[in-house]
C-alpha cells in the first residue's frame, strides 16, 4: 500500500499530533511527507522546538487539542476526562488507521502480561513457515511505519496496548487476548474503562475471523468465531504447563522444546501457535522451530549465576499476578525483589502469596514497600526494605543462596524512564557484584 492513499484521510485538515514520543514523530514524518494537511501542530507536556510546526506545550495543552479537526494520538498519553465527547470523537490513532485501511491480514495480541512474548512467538512461528510477515505496533515499531511494504500476501502480527485500543472502532482479523489484571489504572477513569480498551481487540471482529480468548473474559462481544484459552481448564486452547492441547490436537511434552520458563509461558506458546496455525502456519513447522526462540529482554532473562546463585531479570512485571508467576516459573526462588511507583492497585493476592513462605527473602523498594511489608505476615519470611535497586541488588547477594529474581509488581516511573531502563540497571549492579 502506498502513503499517496492516506492523501483524503487529512487533506486541508488542522492536525495535532497529542505526545512527541517514538510514534508521535511517525505521524509528523508521515504528515510532512503527505504535505495535504492546512495546519501541523504537535502537542506535548514537554517544551519542543520543530521546524515549520505550531508546538503546544505546558499546563492545558491536552484542552487546546480540541481546537483541531484531528488528533492524532500518541500511546501512553494520559487523557482520562480531559478531553469531551466531542474532542474524543477526533482522535485518531495509527493502530485504527490501519485497521481501517486493512492492507494485508492482521493479527491482534493484547494482554495485560505476555503480549510481547506471544506477539513475538506469532512472528516466529510465522517466518519459520516461510509465511510473509512482520512484527509491528507496542513492540517498538510504530503500526503505520511499514505500510508501504505491506499487500495482500503479507501478515501483520499487530502487538497493541490498551493505549493503541482505546480509541478503535475497528478490529484485526484474529485477535489474541491474553488476560486482563488491574494496570495502567493513572490512564483510566477506572479498571472497566482499561478492560473495555483491551476488549476492543475483537469488539469491531466480523464474521469470518477469529477471536482467541482467555475462558477467564468471557462473554465477549464480538462478531467473530472465539477459540477459549486456558490454564488447566475445559478450553479450545489448554495446557498443564507441559502439554499442549489445541484446537483438538494434544501435543505431548516431548515435542515442547523451549527455554521459556514458566506454565504462564507454556500458555502464551499454546495461543500463539493457535494464532499462527489460524493464519496458514504448519503446527509441526511451528514447533520445530520453537527451540530457536529465545526469552526477550527483561521477561524472566537470566542474566548471571555468581557463587551458584541464579540472577533473573524480569523488570517487565508490574502487577501481582506477574510476580507471583516469576516465582512459580522456577523450582526454587529464595529471594524475590519487589516494588516501584505505587498507583494504588492491590496488593493482597501477593501478600497472601509471600505468606505462604516458599521465599525466604523479600526486598522491598519504595514507593510500594511499606504497603507490601505490611501484608508479609508470616515472620519466618525475611522482610528488608531496600533504599534504591544498588541497595537491593546488594542484599540480594548477601541473603540467597539458590536464585534471585527482580519482579516489581510495580511500575518503574518516577525511579526509572521505563522498565528497560529498570532491568538494565538491575543487571549492570549483578554483573558487579563478582568485580
Amino acid at each position: 500500500m502506498n502513503y499517496e492513499e492516506l492523501k483524503p484521510v487529512f487533506n486541508g485538515k488542522r492536525a495535532v499530533i497529542l505526545g512527541f514520543g517514538r510514534e508521535g514523530k511517525s505521524w509528523l514524518e508521515i504528515l510532512q511527507a503527505l504535505d495535504v494537511c492546512g495546519e501541523i501542530a504537535v502537542a506535548d507536556m514537554n517544551e519542543l522546538e520543530i521546524p515549520n510546526v505550531t508546538v503546544i506545550s505546558g499546563e492545558g495543552y491536552l484542552e487546546k487539542c480540541a481546537e483541531y479537526d484531528l488528533i492524532l494520538q500518541s500511546p501512553g498519553v494520559i487523557i482520562k476526562d480531559s478531553l469531551d465527547s466531542a474532542a474524543k470523537a477526533k482522535i485518531l490513532t495509527q493502530t485504527e488507521l490501519l485497521l481501517r485501511l486493512h492492507p494485508c491480514k492482521i493479527i491482534g495480541i493484547t494482554g495485560t502480561k505476555g503480549k510481547s512474548t506471544t506477539s513475538s512467538l506469532v512472528y516466529h512461528f510465522l517466518q519459520a513457515n516461510g509465511i510473509n510477515s512482520m512484527l509491528i505496533g507496542n513492540i517498538g515499531v510504530p503500526p503505520l511505519k511499514r505500510l508501504e511494504e505491506m499487500n495482500g500476501d503479507t501478515v501483520a502480527v499487530l502487538e497493541m496496548s490498551c493505549h493503541q485500543l482505546e480509541f478503535v472502532s475497528h478490529s484485526p482479523d484474529i485477535s489474541v487476548l491474553l488476560n486482563i489484571f488491574p494496570e495502567h489504572l493513572d490512564h483510566y477513569v477506572d479498571f472497566n474503562a482499561y478492560a473495555n480498551a483491551k476488549r476492543n481487540i475483537a469488539r469491531f471482529q466480523q464474521k469470518g475471523g477469529t477471536a482467541i480468548v482467555n475462558s477467564d473474559l468471557l462473554p465477549l462481544e464480538t462478531g467473530a468465531e472465539i477459540v477459549t484459552a486456558a490454564l488447566d481448564d475445559n478450553a479450545d486452547i489448554t495446557t498443564d504447563g507441559k502439554f499442549i492441547s489445541i484446537l483438538g490436537s494434544v501435543i505431548p511434552a516431548e515435542k515442547i522444546h523451549t527455554s521459556l520458563c514458566g506454565k504462564h509461558n507454556v500458555y502464551n506458546i499454546a495461543v500463539a501457535l493457535a494464532a499462527a496455525v489460524k493464519a496458514g502456519a504448519d503446527p509441526e513447522k511451528c514447533l520445530s522451530s520453537l527451540s530457536g526462540f529465545t526469552a526477550l529482554e527483561h521477561r524472566l532473562e537470566r542474566v548471571a549465576a555468581i557463587n551458584g546463585v541464579e540472577y533473573i531479570n524480569d523488570s517487565i512485571s508490574t502487577v501481582p499476578e506477574a510476580a507471583i508467576a516469576a516465582v512459580k516459573a522456577f523450582d526454587s526462588v529464595d529471594c524475590l525483589i519487589l516494588g516501584g511507583m505505587d498507583r494504588g492497585i492491590s496488593y493482597d493476592i501477593l501478600g497472601e502469596f509471600l505468606n505462604r513462605g516458599e521465599v525466604a527473602n523479600v526486598i522491598l523498594l519504595p514507593d510500594t514497600s511499606a504497603r507490601i511489608a505490611k501484608l508479609i505476615t508470616n515472620k519466618a519470611v525475611n522482610v528488608v526494605s531496600a533504599e534504591n535497586m544498588e541497595e537491593a541488588a546488594n542484599i540480594a547477594s548477601t541473603v540467597a543462596k539458590k536464585r534471585v529474581v527482580l519482579s516489581p509488581a510495580a511500575a518503574s516511573y518516577g525511579f526509572y524512564k521505563n522498565f528497560e531502563e529498570r532491568g538494565r540497571h538491575f543487571k549492570e549492579l549483578v554483573n558487579q557484584i563478582n568485580n
